[in-house]
């Protein structure tokens, strides 16, 4: 099962380095990773997407506790939250596919942020799965270039991941 893994952790070098290598060593997948500072720059948030059975899961939070430079750690699973995914397409925009690039970006209420000869870049956010339904209702043959950033999370309502 696919879990979203919400870390405050110090902003100093190494941090991430010493997050993916604890993955590394235990041999678990990290399917997403996105990072950035937060309100307070001397903290980051990261976020990592991973899959396992709940066991795993568990162990991993277990050992990201352990790290020093990790301040908390926050499954979002286990309760109500929001994820985001942005993607930028790169497809082809000649004449037998400009009008259907268009109607496809309003469908998935995409944006097309760029225009050139033969080439239209859309911008699309959302969850993975409205991602995918984007690519998948695609001609494969218009797809040029496809760049994800990978799922941001943060609890609903009262759920906060703050010192």
């Amino acid at each position: 099962m696919k879990h979203i893994i919400s870390i405050l952790i110090e902003n100093e070098a190494g941090a991430l380095s010493r997050v993916a290598g604890l993955f590394s060593a235990r041999g678990y997948n990290i399917e997403s990773l996105t990072v950035a500072a937060t309100e307070d720059v001397t903290m980051s948030r990261m976020t990592i997407v991973t899959s396992g059975s709940d066991e795993v899961i568990e162990q991993i939070i277990k050992q990201l506790n352990k790290l020093i430079d990790v301040i908390k750690v926050l499954d979002l699973n286990d309760g109500k939250h929001i994820e985001r995914e942005l993607m930028l397409v790169k497809v082809k925009a000649t004449a037998p596919f400009r009008e259907e690039m268009k109607r496809m970006c309003d469908i998935f209420r995409g944006r097309i942020i760029d225009v050139a000869d033969g080439s239209f870049t859309i911008e699309l956010t959302g969850s993975g799965t409205k991602l995918d339904a984007f690519i998948e209702s695609l001609d494969k043959t218009a797809i040029l270039e496809t760049v994800r950033t990978g799922a941001s999370g943060i609890g609903r309502g009262d759920r906060i991941l703050k010192i």
